[in-house]
Order: C-alpha cells, then structure tokens, then sequence
C-alpha cells in the first residue's frame, strides 16, 4: 500500500537499503537524488529543483514527450496482448524500421530489453553458422542475462573469468589502445588483431560464430572506431563463417547526427549481418528489436522450434515505437543532434587547450567522451579527478557520469533535445569547476 504522504529523500534512502538487493547501485552514492518528475532534458527532485539531465539516453527524444504519453494512453484504452493475434501495429513498425535500415536486413523481432536482443542475435548467429564461439571488445558491456555476462569483459573479469569460448580483441581506441592517432594504418592494424584471434582459435579446433561489438564502445570509454575498422573485421569473420552483430542499444535512433544507426559512420559498404536495438528504442518503454537477413531468419525458424516472447511487439509497445520514429523525424532530432553536437564538441575542444587535465575530446552527435588524465605523456586516467568532478557538477543541478576502464571518461548522452544554451551551461559550468581544482592543487 502506497504511503499517504510523500517520504522524504531519506527515508526513501533507509527503504531501498532495506529492500532491494545491495548490488543495485545509485548515481551519487554518497548523497543520492531523489527524482519524482522529468520533462524534456530536464529532471526534478522533491524539492521541485531542476538538473539538466546529460546521462539518460533511454529518454531519447525528451522525458515524458507529450506524443509518447499519448500513443500509449490511446493504444492502453483498445488493446494490448500478445503478437500471436494479427495487429498493424506490429507490421506497420516493422515496416517503419525497414526503411531506416540497408536492404538486405529486413526481418525483425521484437522483444523487451536490450539484453534480450543481444541474447537473440547470439542465438540466431550460432544457428546459422553451427559455430560457438564468440570474439568480443575489451572492456565491452552488452547486458546482464548469463549468456551476456560470458561475452561482456566489463563484467567476466570480476566474476567466473573468460569462457573458453569467448575471445577478447583490443577496442579501436586511437588515443589510449595499441595503436594511437600516429599510427600509420591503426584501421589494418586493429583489424589484424581480430584475424590473429580467428587464426588462433582456428590453431585450436574452435570455430567463429560471431564478432559481436557496440557500434560506439560506450563503457569501453566512449570510443570513435576508426572508419573502415568494421569493414576489414567482417571481411576476417566472414571468411571464418562468422557473423559480424552490431549493437545499437546504446548508439542507434539518429544519436550521432550524421546517420540513423552508428555503424553507418564505418561508410556505406559496411552492413552487419546482425542489429540489435533498445533502449531509446522505446523512449523509457520496455521495447527492444533485432533485425536480420532472410538468410540467418530462415536458419533460425529451420529448427522447428518456435520463437515467441510474451510481451515483445504487442500493440502498446509499437504504438510507442512508432511514436518515437514520427518525433524524430518532425522534430529534426538527427540534424539537431549534428548541430548541438558539432557545438558542443567545439566548446570541449577550447576547455581541452585551457585545462591540461582533458586529454581528449571524441564524439559524433550527441555521444561525446572527454578523457581526463593525469599527465600527457602517459595519458593516466584521472579516475579521483573525474568523480570529484562529476560530484561538483551535481551540486551545479548537471547530471553527468563516468565511464572507460579507468572511470576517467565523461559522457555526454543526454535526451536529444538537449540544446545549445544547455550546451553552454554544461560547458562553462565543467570550464569554472575546473579552474576551481586546478586552484586548490595549487594552494595545496
């Protein structure tokens, strides 16, 4: 029974410690915020004081969007059960996502969470190919069910460790990886490393399944793969009987501006064999989807056995889908992103040669890192600085978060309504926290 008056913060606190398992964690652990509402780019605590939200690209085209509320208030009045019965809404969203899409991925399903999609794509790809194994990025994340922990550094190396099936390539990172911004070929370079991985598992009796990668390695650090990077890794895994799946959970829905999906930024002779989709698929809605080819489907449906998920593509959820697409296109978001984006990374750019402790500022879109390090010749993570920063900036009403392997990187995924004057605010707000940390290291 819910409480007649609201609680306040800490006693929603001493709750949530009591109730809710320890391993689920807070932003700010230390002063916790309390969210009761949210619009647009902006979110509210109890007190009714706003934060400029810079983390929730969940959220994707604005907190509580006002057509997103409607499509699933209308379609919660009609109807909403599960995809066994014939509904447009279904066929018309698949359709809609088509047309973002190259030809020849044009078979879809339609399921709850980005997590249940990336377990989907390794099942069709391990019934296609009749292989097992799996090459993946370090420091990769790509959800929390089992067969995702096995095939997620980020989390196996603080648990069972690497199956023997899962193999680690080195994430393109051109500015802290194995091969830097002054490397001659570091695209060739990189690529070699997945061909040396397959020749190895080869060596051993394994067998490819898949090259299973984000797009834009997000808690990798916020990486920017080189152009044509993908290109040579699919021509390796192909020649192996391999499946080269992207991940667009985090990366996909027009965010980098330039292109509907990120792996469109590798160029157009890139197309994966498989896509997965979440997160602001739905705009906070639990709503996720692969697409795939014909080919790989039909491999999949050759089992006899069927393939169903209780609440994936029902009507509610499609309303929604569908909903996010039309806000997208009548709101410009893609080109928003560009010019926002474009913005910000140049402001960033000018904090960089004012403030020593920004090593680098990458990004497309609205998918923006900056690397905070420690000295420039080793490019140490500045992982104290980092946090004490993202802490100040909340005491700034800023939301912002950490990530990379170093938790050193600061990322910038905000609503895609997020804006210039916010832009600005965030900008100057990092500029003057900065100058305040560089002061007190000074005196000290």
């Amino acid at each position: 029974m819910r409480a007649a008056q609201p609680r306040c913060r800490q006693q929603t606190l001493a709750l949530r410690r009591q109730l809710l398992g320890s391993s689920c964690k807070l932003f700010f652990p230390k002063d916790p915020v309390k969210i009761v509402k949210a619009k647009g780019q902006y979110m509210y605590d109890e007190n009714g004081t706003q934060y400029l939200d810079c983390i929730n690209n969940v959220a994707h085209v604005g907190h509580c969007h006002p057509d997103i509320v409607k499509a699933a208030h209308e379609q919660n009045q009609l109807l909403n059960t599960n995809s066994r019965y014939l509904h447009d809404n279904l066929v018309d969203y698949a359709e809609r996502l088509s047309k973002t899409l190259p030809e020849k991925l044009c078979i879809f399903y339609f399921l709850n969470s980005g997590s249940e999609a990336n377990d989907l794509a390794l099942r069709l790809a391990r019934q296609y190919t009749k292989h097992e194994d799996v090459i993946v990025l370090d420091h990769a994340y790509h959800g929390h069910l089992t067969s995702l922990i096995d095939i997620s550094p980020y989390k196996f190396r603080n648990l069972e460790g690497q199956k023997e099936w899962v193999h680690v390539a080195p994430v393109p990172d051109t500015y802290r990886g194995l091969y830097r911004e002054d490397h001659e070929d570091s695209v060739t370079a990189y690529a070699g490393e997945v061909k040396n991985i397959i020749e190895h598992a080869h060596k051993r009796g394994r067998k490819i399944a898949a090259f299973f990668a984000e797009s834009l390695p997000s808690v990798g650090g916020q990486i920017i793969p080189p152009a044509g990077y993908f290109q040579k890794v699919a021509e390796h895994v192909h020649k192996a009987g391999g499946v080269f799946i992207a991940d667009e959970i985090q990366v996909g829905f027009g965010r980098v501006g330039k292109h509907f999906w990120a792996f469109q930024l590798q160029g157009e002779d890139f197309i994966p064999d498989i896509v997965t989709m979440g997160k602001p698929i739905g705009n906070g809605h639990p709503l996720a989807c692969v697409a795939t080819t014909k080919e790989i489907a039909e491999a999949f449906a050759a089992t006899g056995v069927e393939y169903f998920n209780t609440f994936g593509g029902n009507p509610v959820s499609c309303a929604i889908g569908l909903a996010v697409l039309d806000v997208i296109e009548k709101e410009h978001l893609q080109a928003h992103a560009t010019e926002v984006g474009n913005f910000l990374m140049k402001t960033l750019k000018e904090q960089q040669i004012k403030h020593p402790i920004i090593g680098d500022v990458r990004g497309c879109g609205l998918f923006i890192g900056v690397d905070l390090i420690k000295d420039q010749a080793e490019r140490t993570p500045a992982t104290a600085e980092a946090e004490d920063l993202v802490t100040r900036l909340k005491e700034k009403y800023i939301l912002l978060s950490t990530d990379g392997p170093g938790r050193n990187v600061l990322k910038f995924k905000p609503p895609m309504c997020f804006n210039m004057e916010d832009a600005k605010f965030v900008v100057e707000t990092i500029d003057k926290i900065l100058t305040d940390m560089e002061k007190e290291c000074l005196n000290q």
